[in-house]
C-alpha cells in the first residue's frame, strides 16, 4: 500500500526542483524555438524538456505507474494501476511572455480517483499539496476555501481554452450574466493555479472547459481536500476529463451552477 505522506512530500520536491528549472531556463528563454500545436496552442522546448525531467523522477518514485503527459515525451497510460497525470508548464503563454503565473502539475491517480495532487507555481514559489484524507496545504501550511456565499462578493476566475469556436457561446453567456452582478472576474492564464487560489482563499469559484486532465487532476484534489467542490457544469463527476471544470469555495456553487445552466441551453 503506497504511504500518501510521504510519496506527496517527494513529489513536493520533485515539483519544487521543475519550477526551479523552469525559472532558469526563463532567464534564458528562445522565444524563437516555440511551436504552435493548434490555433493560439503554444509548446517551447522547456515543457519537453521539463516533462522528461519529471518523468525519469516520479519513475524513480514508484516505477509500476504509467503516465498521462501533456507533451507525450513518454509512452502513455496502458491501465497499470497507478498513473501520474503531469502538466510540466501549465501557463505555457504567460511563461512565453515571461509573465505570472505558470506552473508544474502533478497528481497520482488509481483506477477509480486522484490519491496525491501537487501544484508548484514558479513566480510565487509557492507549493501547493493535497492527498486523499489528508487535507491540502501551501508551502506546508494548511488552507482552506473562503466562507463567501454571496456571489456579490465572490470572486469568479475564468479561463479561455484554445478551442475558441466551441467554448465562446457558453463562455459569453456566462459572462453576461455575471458581469456587473460578481464581486470580481479574472483571467489569470494558468488553469491548474488557479484551482489552487480557490483552495486557498484566493478566490471563490473558477470555470472552464475542454481543458485536459493534466490541467486539472491536482487541483481538483486539492481543492476538494480544502472544503471546496469541483463539478461539471451540470453538476456532475466527470470533471476530471476536463471538458467542464466548474470549481468553487462550495458555499457559491449552486449559484455557479444557475448560470452555467443558462449558458450552456
Amino acid at each position: 500500500m503506497i504511504d500518501l505522506y510521504t510519496l506527496t512530500a517527494q513529489v513536493c520536491e520533485v515539483a519544487t526542483r521543475a519550477g526551479h528549472f523552469l525559472k532558469e531556463q526563463r532567464a534564458a528563454f528562445d522565444r524563437s524555438a516555440v511551436v504552435e500545436k493548434g490555433p493560439h496552442d503554444y509548446v517551447s522546448y522547456v515543457d519537453k524538456m521539463s516533462e522528461q525531467r519529471l518523468v525519469e523522477q516520479l519513475s524513480a518514485l514508484l516505477p509500476e505507474a504509467g503516465f498521462v503527459t501533456e507533451e507525450k515525451t513518454t509512452r502513455q497510460y496502458a491501465e497499470e494501476e497507478y498513473c501520474w497525470v503531469i502538466d510540466p508548464l501549465d501557463g505555457t503563454t504567460n511563461f512565453i511572455h515571461d509573465m505570472a503565473p505558470y506552473c508544474v502539475s502533478i497528481a497520482l491517480r488509481n483506477r477509480q480517483e486522484v490519491l496525491l495532487g501537487v501544484v508548484y507555481e514558479v513566480c510565487r514559489d509557492e507549493c501547493y499539496s493535497a492527498y486523499k484524507g489528508g487535507g491540502a496545504r501551501l508551502n506546508g501550511t494548511p488552507i482552506h476555501v473562503t466562507d463567501i456565499d454571496t456571489m456579490d462578493r465572490a470572486q469568479i476566475l475564468l479561463g479561455f481554452p484554445y478551442d475558441s469556436e466551441r467554448f465562446r457561446p457558453v463562455i459569453l453567456k456566462a459572462i453576461e450574466q455575471m458581469y456587473g452582478t460578481v464581486g470580481a472576474e479574472r483571467l489569470l492564464g494558468s488553469a491548474a493555479v488557479e484551482l489552487c487560489y480557490v483552495a486557498a482563499g484566493r478566490a471563490e469559484g473558477r470555470i472552464e472547459g475542454l481543458l485536459g486532465p493534466w490541467d486539472v487532476a491536482a487541483g481538483c484534489l486539492i481543492i476538494a481536500e480544502a472544503g471546496g467542490r469541483v463539478t461539471d457544469f451540470s453538476g456532475g463527476d466527470t470533471y476530471l476529463g476536463g471538458r467542464e471544470v466548474l470549481a468553487s469555495n462550495n458555499r457559491i456553487h449552486d449559484h455557479l451552477l444557475e448560470i452555467m445552466s443558462k449558458a450552456i441551453h
